[in-house]
């Protein structure tokens, strides 16, 4: 399954061999000794460096509850009457979804997917770029896309990738998608990343938006045994990227205690990081406190006060 698709989750295992995801766990493990592939958070890719992009299928079942925590805290940074843009991504397909409730907006986007999530919004405007499709993850590529993105100038941009890390930032496995990325950074005055823990630390071969280009991490709280993630998490915050962590859904209402070993839910920015993206005070469109975001239903989002090592 990962030569087939470059990555494949561990619940969907445990579904095909009909199993626990600790027993496959303990046979990925196995796997990853005799060097046939690498481990992941949540699943496995091919051995190597740098992880191959799998199909959108795939990624669809890939940290789930994660992404859509993301999702609902993302879209807390846009006001009525924005105008931003939308990169291709499941995380980001999750955020249009949100963002289809939020009158007034101008959503540019490359994406078919995300473009669907929006064309019944009431009072939404959907511009799309031109470009050709690429199939796998239902994205407009190549020179018209990002032809048609020259002279653009909007709010933020909210984009998602293949991996994170603090020395290169955002990548992806496709030169195409990387390319027409970039074209989308270079519309936005704000550039936010939406991406889970699994994709903190992970490099793929082509960089789309370097570290100190990003505004602000949307991301999800790493399980407390993953030290890989909230080390690269510290990294991102020393070079000036606001981290903004949202709780997992499904974890009860916003007057629920919060877990053993939780901070209380607060909106301030770990040491070193930068408020706004180009000077100034964080504005109208700042990001909401977490006390606000406690009140509204459904919300559980909070960010992380992360320990230095």
């Amino acid at each position: 399954m990962v030569r087939a698709n470059g990555a494949v989750s561990l619940r969907e295992l445990a579904r095909v061999v009909q199993t626990s995801e600790v027993t496959v766990r303990r046979d990925v493990r196995a796997l990853e000794a005799e060097g046939l592939l690498d481990r992941r958070h949540g699943g496995a890719v091919l051995p190597g460096g740098f992880t191959r992009e799998s199909g959108f299928p795939q990624k669809s079942h890939l940290a789930t509850a994660e992404k859509t925590a993301i999702a609902d805290l993302a879209a807390s940074l846009v006001e009525e009457g924005e105008a931003v843009v939308v990169g291709a991504g499941t995380t980001t397909q999750e955020l249009a979804r949100r963002l289809a409730r939020i009158p007034g907006l101008t959503v540019v986007t490359n994406s078919l997917l995300v473009a669907q999530a929006l064309a019944h919004a009431n009072r939404v405007e959907v511009v799309m770029t031109g470009g050709t499709l690429r199939g796998s993850n239902y994205a407009l590529v190549g020179s018209g896309a990002e032809q048609s993105l020259q002279g653009l100038r909007v709010s933020r941009a909210f984009l998602s990738g293949s991996g994170l890390t603090a020395e290169r930032g955002l990548s992806t496995s496709n030169m195409l998608s990387a390319s027409v990325d970039r074209a989308l950074v270079q519309a936005a005055a704000e550039v936010v990343v939406l991406a889970d823990h699994t994709k903190l630390g992970t490099d793929t071969m082509f960089q789309t938006v370097p570290t100190d280009v990003i505004t602000r991490l949307v991301t999800d709280d790493p399980p407390a045994h993953d030290d890989r993630a909230a080390t690269e998490l510290q990294a991102l915050a020393d070079q000036g990227v606001q981290i903004t962590v949202a709780g997992a859904a499904g974890s009860g209402s916003g007057g629920d205690a919060a877990p053993p070993g939780h901070r209380p839910r607060r909106d301030t920015a770990l040491p070193g990081q930068r408020r706004t993206h180009g000077g100034g005070g964080p504005g109208p469109q700042a990001l909401r406190s977490a006390g606000a975001l406690a009140e509204q239903p459904g919300e559980r989002a909070r960010v992380a006060d992360l320990r230095r090592r």
